[in-house]
């Protein structure tokens, strides 16, 4: 047993089965053997690399797109640039060198990062030493300012809670032991949640349905400063447009592995819900656009075909993969997906169909 593992096991054992969500917090964010809180989890030495990652392009059209949508709405003087999640702030370093050109954008901005972890703080710090950045551990913690924030596989990470169909009624999916190993089951009485109710229609016995409280909660702040105030928000995660089956993964050197083996250890995800996100925010809202649709919109073959002029042998090699690892139907094109919160009075921004 991992010593994460042992503290479950202990925890069940005193207080009977968890949640799934609880079981995904304590897996994520235990403070001493947390997967967040212990390890080096991003890039080629981690479990995972994301977009930001994986070139340089993601994070300069995700900074233009912001950008553009700061110069349509007049270039308020005093707004907040910010990023939910920003890891190694990898993403962060590339929006503000692709901005930099752009008058007046960075003097009005205030460079905000939303992490609680103290040790990815410090990393953050290093990637973006010369800038002056704020940090936050909650969104409720946002200025009243147009705000300027991008979410890239942000809300995957938050913890889920499962529900199983049984007949009229849900059973919420727990953790609990068998043997002595960790194990599925489910409550014995049933849990009713109005979310539940409305999918009566359309699922069946036996069905699983994930339902995410955090991400509503963060997603009707986030969205109440940018219909009051202007703004715009870009949210980059894998999921669809609506929740139903199983999601829930977990992630070890590269490598898919069981959920409930090595506690700490894996990264836990669950695929995001963009309806539940759209219901949750009171600013308007796009098209659910895959990642891949969206880039190109953007412009991203012509930016790579530029940086290719200057690169050859392996460099040329690792950069044209990079492009189609982000854009092809086949790699994260498709799977990623994106969708934009901004103002009710506003048109759609740049790269969204109405």
């Amino acid at each position: 047993m991992t010593p994460l593992e042992q503290i479950i096991a202990n925890d069940i054992r005193a207080n009977g089965p968890m949640t799934v969500s609880q079981y995904m917090a304590t897996c994520l964010f235990h403070p001493n053997h947390g997967y967040y809180t212990q390890s080096t989890v991003f890039g080629s030495g981690g479990d995972f690399i994301t977009a930001p990652e994986i070139s340089q392009m993601f994070g300069e059209l995700v900074g233009l797109a912001l950008a553009q949508a700061w110069i349509d709405a007049g270039q308020p003087r005093r707004s907040t640039l910010l990023e939910l999640g920003p890891g190694r702030g990898t993403l962060m370093a590339d929006i503000l060198r692709a901005t930099a050109g752009i008058p007046g954008f960075h003097a009005a901005m205030t460079m905000t990062l939303c992490e609680a972890s103290p040790k990815l703080r410090d990393i953050q710090k290093q990637t973006l030493a010369g800038y002056d950045i704020t940090w936050i551990s909650d969104v409720a913690q946002l200025d009243d300012a147009p705000l300027f924030c991008v979410a890239n596989e942000f809300f995957d990470a938050l913890p889920i809670r499962q529900f199983q169909r049984n007949g009229g009624h849900w059973h919420e999916r727990t953790v609990g032991l068998q043997q002595d190993a960790l194990c599925f089951g489910l409550t014995k009485s049933p849990t009713d949640l109005p979310q539940l109710t409305a999918r009566m229609d359309d699922t069946s016995d036996g069905d699983i349905v994930e339902i995410c409280p955090q991400a509503a909660t963060i997603c009707a702040q986030i969205g109440q400063v940018i219909n009051a105030q202007g703004g715009l928000a870009l949210i980059f995660d894998y999921g669809d447009w609506r929740s139903l089956g199983d999601t829930l993964q977990a992630l070890r050197n590269h490598a898919y592995c069981d959920p409930l083996q090595t506690p700490g250890q894996a990264d836990i995800t669950a695929q995001v819900d963009f309806e539940a996100l759209a219901q949750a925010t009171p600013s308007a809202y796009s098209r659910l656009t895959p990642q891949g649709v969206w880039l190109e919109r953007l412009g991203i073959t012509a930016r790579a075909q530029t940086l290719a002029r200057n690169l050859s042998g392996d460099a040329l090699d690792q950069h044209i993969q990079a492009h189609r690892r982000l854009t092809h139907p086949d790699e994260m094109g498709t799977l990623f997906k994106v969708m934009a919160l901004f103002p009710k009075t506003t048109n759609h921004p740049v790269g969204f169909e109405p």
